[in-house]
């Protein structure tokens, strides 16, 4: 404190202040008032200087509370319940130090999934990319009948198929949680969004001699993406197709009321087993009936989509006797 220049000069000033104060008081009072004004000067001369004593205490430990949080970034509670510009500076400083606290995990956490991630990618194109290294090699032998050649070339082109639709999926998802993809708000029937979701996958249906049947109003509608929330619909029934054995069925019905249009689809396959239930939304996450060549995106995307539109997206599963997905697309609350 006594270092400070701007004190010193405070002092200074007070002190001269004094010195002419009790100058004047010799020439027009007697010595007794003399003494009790020079005592009270002495007297408020030491309460200011302990009380300013005090704030400068208080001041260090704020300065040693914020070295403390730039070096450990973790935000300490230095809070209390008086009044006074001290008490409201703490509350301040430990408001904003708690919020770049919060930052600071929330981008650790971001970190580390984006770590995950790129592990992840990293182990989904080495399988697909190593098979096609050594069937390249193959390719290269001279004396390769041509059977086996156009076999390992098919088997390429699968495989370029998969990385592609893998690179295309992550593509689009990382857009989706980015926020920089522009969901249209439109009026949007729902059958005609289920149908549209269907086409893709009445090939895969007809292989397994799957049957398919659409239930519900027909003037069921929701504002949304007619686009984007038919490419989380393929997604889910993508998902059915492969999980339903052949002969199977599977089944998707619409209702509107006045808070939701709900999508609900269903099919009579293996199901999911229950601990397998609260992950099956994230990313890469492969349950324990995942098919080889099962990635763990498509249903990832299914969820930010329909949460990006204002919705929800739940799932309930019996082993062996289906799974349903419930899509509630709520009403847009203007």
């Amino acid at each position: 404190m006594w270092r400070n220049r701007e004190w010193q000069l405070f002092l200074i000033v007070l002190m001269t202040i004094s010195v002419l104060i009790l100058g004047a008081a010799t020439f027009f009072l007697t010595t007794e008032a003399l003494i009790y004004i020079l005592a009270a000067e002495v007297l408020l001369i030491t309460a200011f200087l302990l009380f300013t004593r005090w704030r400068y205490r208080e001041i260090e430990k704020l300065t040693h509370y914020m070295r403390k949080i730039s070096s450990e970034s973790i935000a300490y509670d230095i809070r209390d319940n008086y009044e006074g510009e001290l008490s409201i500076l703490k509350n301040e400083i430990y408001k904003v130090t708690r919020k770049l606290s919060d930052q600071s995990a929330y981008l650790q956490k971001n970190k580390q999934e984006l770590t995950d991630a790129i592990s992840d990618i990293s182990h989904q194109l080495k399988t697909p990319l190593t098979s096609m290294m050594v069937m390249s090699d193959l390719l290269n032998d001279s004396n390769l009948d041509d059977k086996k050649r156009s076999e390992f070339t098919r088997s390429m082109t699968v495989q370029l198929e998969r990385i592609e639709w893998l690179v295309s999926s992550l593509l689009k998802l990382s857009k989706i949680d980015a926020g920089t993809i522009h969901f249209k708000k439109e009026t949007v029937n729902a059958e005609d969004v289920i149908r549209q979701a269907t086409q893709p996958l009445l090939i895969p249906m007809d292989v397994k001699n799957q049957t398919f049947e659409l239930t519900g109003e027909d003037k069921a509608n929701f504002i949304g993406d007619a686009k984007w929330t038919a490419e989380a619909l393929v997604n889910i029934l993508k998902n059915c197709v492969e999980h339903t054995a052949e002969g199977g069925h599977i089944k998707a019905s619409c209702s509107e009321n006045a808070l939701f249009t709900e999508i609900v689809i269903n099919d009579n396959g293996r199901g999911i087993p229950k601990e397998d239930l609260p992950y099956i939304f994230k990313r890469f996450y492969k349950g324990k009936n995942a098919g080889d060549d099962s990635i763990g995106i498509g249903l990832a995307m299914a969820y930010s989509i329909i949460k990006r539109q204002n919705g929800s997206i739940t799932v309930t599963s019996e082993l062996n006797q289906g799974t349903t997905f419930h899509i509630k697309l709520y009403k847009q609350i203007l």
